[in-house]
């Protein structure tokens, strides 16, 4: 702890200015009662402007601003008191927030049509199921809002983004009712509203084509080889073969030989006007 050295009265008259004298930082000291007593030694006098300090936020006002939603640390910081000081108050109205948030589950979400049969709590464990969600690590809580209603609220981590959905909650029988108060509620509640994913399937690799070479794609010494290499000339025995294309020559058949037997010659017309008569053979 470093020691400070009084320079004198600030030019406002209510505050002392002190000085390091090491680093030449000079401090603003208020002149309030506090600073006096602790001048003069009055511890007793210290304890009673403590309390009432503290006393400038009541229990009741602390217990209104928790019900409300406040975190204990956020009413400790505000009312400028320590933490265990609210905590004393805080604690009945944390446990009454708890167990409205567990009644809010066992009600029924309204519908178009009415309440829905099941309770919120079955349409939420529901709803992250086909999110692939994980239920168990989502958190409730609750708070009174300004027009004296519950509002409970769902809490819950998906990637790195954090998600809350709110519902108004009206206690009645049958566990009561709940009804969204923004979109991710309703979304959560219409198991309509969620489509899963389509899975991207891998295309295959097509094929590869099969080049075939060329001259273009050969390497030149390859090309000067087949440019260079010798050229065979056919044998003058060696006659080529007709082309495919073409029939080959089919041989005629050779004209049958006239039968003699039992077959008579006819004569011809020149023999019949002459009159000459036809030899037998």
């Amino acid at each position: 702890m470093r020691a400070l050295r009084v320079v004198g009265l600030h030019e406002d008259g209510k505050s002392i200015v002190c000085e390091d004298p090491a680093s030449r930082t000079r401090f603003l000291l208020p002149a309030d009662e506090r600073l006096r007593a602790a001048a003069r030694g009055d511890i007793t006098r210290l304890g009673q402007i403590e309390i009432e300090l503290e006393s400038q936020m009541r229990p009741r006002e602390i217990q209104a601003r928790i019900r409300a939603g406040e975190s204990v640390e956020q009413v400790a910081s505000s009312a400028g008191v320590t933490v265990q000081r609210v905590e004393r108050f805080a604690y009945p109205v944390l446990l009454e927030r708890s167990r409205t948030a567990e009644l809010a589950q066992r009600a029924h979400p309204i519908r178009e049509d009415g309440p829905d049969v099941q309770t919120l709590g079955e349409v939420m464990a529901h709803s992250f199921g086909l999110r692939g969600h994980d239920y168990s690590q989502a958190t409730w809580d609750s708070w009174r809002g300004d027009d004296g209603k519950w509002v409970v609220v769902l809490s819950w981590k998906a990637g790195r983004s954090d998600n809350r959905a709110h519902w108004s909650f009206a206690p009645g029988a049958h566990g009561g009712t709940v009804q969204a108060l923004d979109e991710n509620a309703e979304v959560l509640l219409n198991p309509n509203a969620y489509r899963a994913p389509r899975t991207v399937r891998a295309l295959e690799p097509a094929k590869e084509a099969v080049v075939q070479p060329t001259l273009d794609s050969a390497p030149e010494e390859q090309v000067a080889k087949v440019i260079d290499a010798p050229i065979a000339e056919p044998e003058e025995d060696i006659e080529p073969p007709p082309p495919a294309d073409e029939p080959a020559e089919v041989a005629e058949p050779a004209p049958r030989a006239k039968g003699k037997k039992n077959h008579p010659i006819v004569p011809s017309w020149e023999d019949v006007l002459l009159g000459v008569r036809s030899q037998r053979g």
